[in-house]
């Protein structure tokens, strides 16, 4: 059995000790009240008990830590006032990352979170181990849970694992690697939601929850202006605006700061982070859809993002979200990595019918309908609006809305991938390999009914079925999605049959004799 590092202890102890310090303190100033409570000594005396309380479990906690790699499974031993042990199937096991902040880097060590399949949350966390150690972790876990059991004894395993460790940089194959000039367009352009709550804080701090101190040039007060009424709200969203645009390009910098894609084998490994390091793999066995992304205004640069589905969980969600094989290259570069991981070919879409164009339109003027009538009885019994009819010109741009909306929907059913297009602000491309497909579903609703449309849905083992986001042929002639269902369907059939020839073949009469290590999946079984 192994133990943490004990530099874990420090790390621990002042993160824990701050907490219970804390904790402590409220508890010291809730019951001081005024003279006739604790003094200040008191509170401190309080103070220093949680921290040190801190300490001590911190290093209970370490020494009661341990952890082992058998051949089946990976075991953990926890717990300081009650024990718990824990045994990870390897065949489990779905993804091991390693996080790093900058302390952490300073120290040398590093926190390993391992996730096992069918679950949207770390099974379990070394908090923290040795940076060398670590990596051996994330190859031995990764190497192990392909093959299920290895009945190599672990001192060859540990064997292995060093040599390979010191060999890393030729084994890998640098895939990407961003560049200061798409670092500073994705930090540019991209819009975190969290930098608008944090703006939105850190503007209010500043100002004094008044906008108007926020003026940045002194003006006599009877000339018009920021200062009074309207002006002051609008100089105040304009403030915050410009507060989360500068939050967020500072978030989303550090967050892909360094950005770096290599493979090794059969699986892809990810690093980023300035403050935060993060570090993870993409087992390209477990691919379950490729999305390729073109966001307005990247698209204007000829830009787009590339990001993995895998089985158990989805790469947006930073954990267990679809992770970004590349947050942002040329269209062409994120192309080609799409085709190494997945080879699928040119792409040549079959657009909806121009009556589902007509539908969007109708929709559009349906909802601006809604929006006017609002806006007229708004005016006519309070006077909140006044000139509701201005609201009717945004018609001249629904029939521009609704053929943009048209032109960037489409879909393709080749041999071995189906491929799906929908977005015109954010135009997403999914490539789903039809052995991955788990259900095809062939849905109308009786909107869609009444001008014969349909919308054909892939499913696959990723989560981002459960949340909307599957690769789906929208808005199709409903003979003609019926026939796509049908033809998805028999693909997935002949690829599975042909998965189980492969395997009979290279798995079930191969010689008992031969030996098994040598042996890979080729391309069929990805």
């Amino acid at each position: 059995m192994r133990k943490l590092h004990p530099a874990s202890i420090a790390v621990r102890s002042l993160s824990r000790s701050l907490n219970t310090g804390f904790v402590f303190f409220v508890v010291g100033v809730v019951v001081s009240p005024g003279g006739n409570g604790m003094d200040l000594l008191s509170v401190f005396g309080l103070v220093a008990f949680g921290i040190v309380t801190g300490i001590v479990y911190e290093f209970a906690y370490y020494q009661r830590f341990r952890y082992e790699l058998t051949e089946d499974t990976f075991d953990v031993t926890s717990g300081v006032i009650s024990r718990r042990d824990r045994e990870l199937p390897l065949g489990r096991i779905q993804n091991v990352d390693i996080r790093q902040n900058v302390v952490e880097r300073v120290v040398g060590i590093a926190a390993v979170h391992i996730e096992t399949a069918g679950g949207g949350e770390t099974e379990v966390s070394l908090r923290y181990v040795d940076e060398t150690e670590a990596r051996r972790l994330r190859r031995q876990l990764r190497r192990s849970a392909r093959t299920e059991t290895d009945s190599a004894d672990a001192s060859a395993d540990e064997d292995r694992a060093a040599s390979h460790e010191t060999t890393t940089a030729e084994d890998e194959d640098v895939l990407f690697e961003i560049q200061p000039r798409e670092l500073t367009i994705l930090s540019v352009f991209t819009i975190d939601p969290g930098a608008s709550v944090l703006g939105g804080i850190a503007l209010s701090f500043a100002s004094g929850f008044d906008p108007t101190t926020l003026i940045p040039v002194d003006r006599p007060a009877e000339l018009p202006g920021p200062a009074t009424g309207l002006g002051a709200l609008v100089w105040g969203l304009v403030a915050f605006v410009l507060a989360a645009w500068i939050l967020s390009a500072a978030l989303t910098f550090t967050r892909y700061y360094g950005f770096r894609l290599t493979r090794v084998g059969d699986e892809l490994y990810y690093e980023r982070g300035l403050l935060q390091r993060y570090s993870g793999t993409i087992p390209l066995e477990k691919v379950q859809t490729l999305t390729i992304s073109e966001s307005i205004p990247f698209r204007w640069f000829g830009f787009a993002a590339l990001s993995v589905e895998t089985a158990g969980y989805a790469p947006g969600q930073e954990s267990r979200g679809t992770e970004s094989a590349i947050p942002l290259a040329d269209t062409e570069r994120v192309t080609a990595l799409a085709r190494a991981i997945e080879p699928f070919g040119p792409v040549d879409l079959e657009s909806p019918p121009k009556r589902a164009r007509e539908r969007y339109a109708v929709r559009y003027l349906l909802v601006l309908a809604a929006v006017v009538t609002v806006a007229y009885l708004g005016a006519r019994y309070t006077a909140v609006v006044r000139q509701w009819y201005v609201l009717l010109v945004i018609a001249v741009v629904v029939p521009i809305a609704a053929h943009l909306k048209w032109a960037n929907r489409g879909f393709q059913v080749g041999d071995r991938f189906l491929l799906t297009r929908t977005g015109f602000w954010r135009r997403t491309t999914k490539i789903v390999p039809h052995y991955r497909v788990q259900a095809v579903l062939h849905e109308a609703t009786i909107f869609q009914r009444r001008r014969r449309l349909a919308s054909v849905t892939a499913d696959t083992a990723s989560s981002a079925s459960f949340f909307g986001r599957a690769a789906t042929a929208h808005d199709v002639d409903a003979d003609r999605g019926l026939e796509i269902q049908a033809e998805i369907e028999e693909r997935l059939q002949d690829r599975l049959r042909a998965r189980k020839r492969d395997r009979m073949r290279d798995g079930w009469f191969r010689d008992s004799s031969e030996p098994m290590d040598d042996w890979q999946p080729d391309d069929t079984e990805r």
